[in-house]
Formats: C-alpha cells, sequence, structure tokens
C-alpha cells in the first residue's frame, strides 16, 4: 500500500494512518469526546516518534520505541491514569494497522496492559441532593429547564451526553420510561420517576415554548433556543451546589455517580443498576457498590441480633 505522508506547518511528518484510525473509530460509533481523546493522544505519540526517533513510516515503529515514549511520559510525571489511556489508545491504534495490512506485525501486542487506579467517586447524599432539587425556583423557564433537567438526570442515571441528546420522542410520559440510545448506538429502557415528570410537564407546559427558536426535536434548550451545551450545564451544577453549601468537587456525572450509590444502598441488584447505567462490563458497575463505613456500621447495629445491647 502506497504510504503517502504530508508536512505538518513545523515540518512535522503526520501518519496519514492516524486519520484512517479516526474514520474507523466513527464507525464504531464512539462518542466525539472518546474520539477526540484518541486523536490527542496519537497525534502526542506520533510527534514524538517523528520529533525525537525520526521515524516517518509506521512500519518502522518497533516495540522499544513505544517503551521510550512511555519512559517520556513517566519522566514528566503524569498520573498513572493518564499514562494508562494514552497506552490503551496506542495498543488500539497498532491492533488497527496490523488488521489494515499496514504492517506486518503488531509490536504493542507483548506490551502489559495498564492498571488503572479506581478511585472512587464523589457522591452525594440523599439529603444534599434533595437539598439541591428543593433550591431550584419555577420563575422562569430556564428554571423549569434546570429542575427538570436535575431531576431527570437523578430519576433515570443519564449521563450528561444522553440527557443533553434527549429528544421529544425518547420521553414517554404516560408509561414513565425514556428511550436511550447510549455508547456504541445501544439502546437502552430507563424508568422516569414521578418528581421528575412532573418537573418535565412543568417544562413542557411553561417554559420550553418559550426558549424554542426554531423547530427542533430537542428536550432541553439554551435561552438561544439551541441545545444546552456540557459546558453550561456543568457551570451550573457547581453553582447549584456552593449556594447550597456542598463543597465536594461535582460535575454532571456525580449526579449519575450518586443516582447508583443510592439504589444500591437501597438494596437494588448489581445486575439492574448495571442495566439502568448502561454499562456492558459489570465491572464497571462494581465501584459503586462502596458503600459509606458509619452506614455500613449502623445497618449491622440494627440488623444484626448479636450487635444488639440489652437496655
Amino acid at each position: 500500500m502506497i504510504n503517502l505522508k504530508k508536512k505538518s506547518k513545523d515540518n512535522d511528518i503526520i501518519f496519514y494512518e492516524i486519520s484512517d484510525f479516526k474514520y474507523h473509530l466513527e464507525d464504531l460509533r464512539l462518542s466525539k469526546n472518546t474520539i477526540d481523546a484518541y486523536m490527542t493522544d496519537l497525534l502526542q505519540y506520533q510527534n514524538f516518534l517523528n520529533k525525537y526517533l525520526k521515524i516517518e513510516d509506521v512500519s518502522d515503529i518497533e516495540r522499544e520505541d513505544i517503551l521510550k515514549y512511555i519512559q517520556s511520559l513517566k519522566r514528566k510525571e503524569l498520573a498513572k491514569n493518564t499514562i494508562s489511556r494514552k497506552i490503551i489508545a496506542i495498543k488500539d491504534f497498532h491492533k488497527y494497522l496490523l488488521s489494515e495490512d499496514y504492517v506486518k506485525k503488531d509490536v504493542s501486542q507483548y506490551l502489559d496492559n495498564p492498571k488503572l487506579e479506581k478511585s472512587l467517586p464523589t457522591v452525594l447524599t440523599e439529603d444534599e441532593i434533595n437539598k439541591m432539587l428543593r433550591s431550584i425556583p419555577d420563575l422562569t423557564p430556564l428554571d423549569l429547564r434546570n429542575k427538570a433537567m436535575m431531576e431527570v438526570m437523578y430519576s433515570s442515571g443519564l449521563r450528561i451526553s444522553e440527557l443533553l441528546d434527549l429528544k421529544s420522542s425518547d420521553v414517554h410520559m404516560t408509561e414513565k420510561y425514556i428511550r436511550i440510545i447510549g455508547k456504541g448506538n445501544k439502546e437502552r429502557i430507563v424508568p422516569l420517576g414521578d418528581m421528575a415528570q412532573i418537573a418535565l410537564k412543568k417544562y413542557f407546559e411553561k417554559g420550553r415554548d418559550k426558549l424554542q427558536t426554531k423547530p427542533t426535536n430537542l428536550i432541553f434548550l439554551n435561552y438561544k433556543g439551541e441545545k444546552m451545551s456540557r459546558q453550561a450545564f456543568f457551570k451550573y451544577i457547581k453553582k447549584l451546589a456552593l449556594e447550597n453549601g456542598i463543597e465536594k468537587e461535582i460535575s454532571p456525572h456525580t449526579i449519575r455517580h450518586s443516582f447508583a450509590t443510592h439504589l444500591l444502598e437501597g438494596g437494588v441488584d448489581l445486575r439492574i443498576v448495571q442495566e439502568l447505567l448502561g454499562h456492558e462490563d459489570i465491572s464497571t458497575t462494581q465501584i459503586y457498590t462502596h458503600i459509606d463505613k458509619s452506614k455500613l456500621k449502623r445497618v449491622y447495629d440494627n440488623t444484626h441480633p448479636l450487635a444488639k445491647k440489652e437496655e
């Protein structure tokens, strides 16, 4: 296969195979954020190979070259999870090169699979969640939108991208469920709680029409009548938390973490939580099985017959 290369403004060689790999990822229907992360990691990788090892063709890459790049990342004292993510991108790229006959062997094949450090996610208590929800006013269309977004996210455990992509046809008010197209274009059905349903109904009746400026099926709109952005909702949640005296580092994903944790603490089976979250592998869901030790002790003291003291 003819290996065409092109020069960047800095005269670095750009592997055209990286562009081909991007199309491959798009065919897999990965999210834009995931694809962007792959591209960032791989362009940094190719820049190192070109600049420091003078490699201008993917067929010239050897296992030792990848190890040198990994060592350079460690010298920069990057977080272990960041380095692990970059190694995964490199391994997937080289696997792709072999599958498409760009190379004769996968030089990344015997690299150790990185072990990610799994830190426990930030979780809000039920009281903190309820305090935030109760504090949202219902005076303006934006208030009604914010209330509906928070209620739906907590009620159904949606990812922020899933929430912002919701269309009117995805919500079934009578049956009380939402149809979600999640990662990998996989469909799942999640329940819609009573409070979320009430908030959505108020938003549809008194808020959304006043925000909408052009035809669209998207539910949640900004003040310009356009799709709500991730950044705007992130800023809103942080502001809402601070206004309620919550100093935890939170993001939209914190609401999803809290949804899963509260279900498990309430006795819901892990497999059901996995299905609701849309996790392909149950090991991803198991991170939510942590329960505050003091709560665990209270449950033990209140339920185990030998833990109770005689009055």
